[in-house]
């Protein structure tokens, strides 16, 4: 029995170890990429859930808001009227893309809404007012920061699904771009004027 092995037997081995070596790797690398993928789903996800705290939050203090103002502006129901109906659309809405629409309608809104209260000096004194407007503030504020991470995490993930090679595997796993939440209104984008 001739256990020596020939120079081409040798290289068979030495290249189907580096096959399997290859195959190995991407195996490897390939579970990883989809492991990545699947966090950073739940990332955003999660930052988007917590969008939805903030939104809930903004949705619960509304009515509150809006019938403190009934007393003092009964001739502005229309406006009023609209911040409800904007508040329940938004409330309403499902998916990440309807609910950046329907929350960018009700800032435009609320904006609205702050216009009509500025003319009422009598509503501005109003503790239960104040108190109020505080809490919206604060939550419009910690709603900023939310947005910012949830848009963080999503530039990420778009990223990382559209740079070669992990995009093999992103097209495997049919994920797609998704959207960020931006500011809808053109002129929010302008820079205030101020004026002394």
């Amino acid at each position: 029995m001739n256990l020596l092995l020939t120079g081409g037997q040798i290289g068979g081995i030495i290249a189907g170890a580096v096959i399997a070596l290859i195959v190995i790797i991407l195996i490897c690398w390939g579970i990883s990429a989809r492991n990545k993928f699947v966090q950073m789903e739940n990332q955003y996800e999660e930052a988007f859930h917590n969008i939805d705290i903030y939104l809930k939050k903004r949705y619960d203090l509304i009515p509150n808001l809006v019938e403190t103002v009934k007393g003092y502006a009964k001739h502005e129901s229309g406006t009023l009227q609209s911040v409800i109906e904007a508040r329940s659309k938004a409330q309403s809405a499902t998916t990440p893309a309807e609910k950046i629409e329907a929350n960018a309608q009700l800032t435009q809104t609320m904006r609205n809404f702050n216009m009509v209260m500025e003319r009422y000096p009598e509503l501005k004194a109003n503790t239960n007012y104040l108190d109020l407007q505080n809490q919206l503030k604060l939550i419009e504020s910690e709603l900023v920061n939310v947005r910012k991470y949830y848009n963080a995490t999503i530039k990420q993930f778009n990223t990382k699904i559209r740079i070669f090679p992990a995009s093999i595997i992103a097209g495997m796993m049919k994920l797609e771009k998704q959207p960020y939440f931006e500011i809808e209104d053109p002129e929010e984008r302008k820079n205030v004027k101020v004026e002394f």
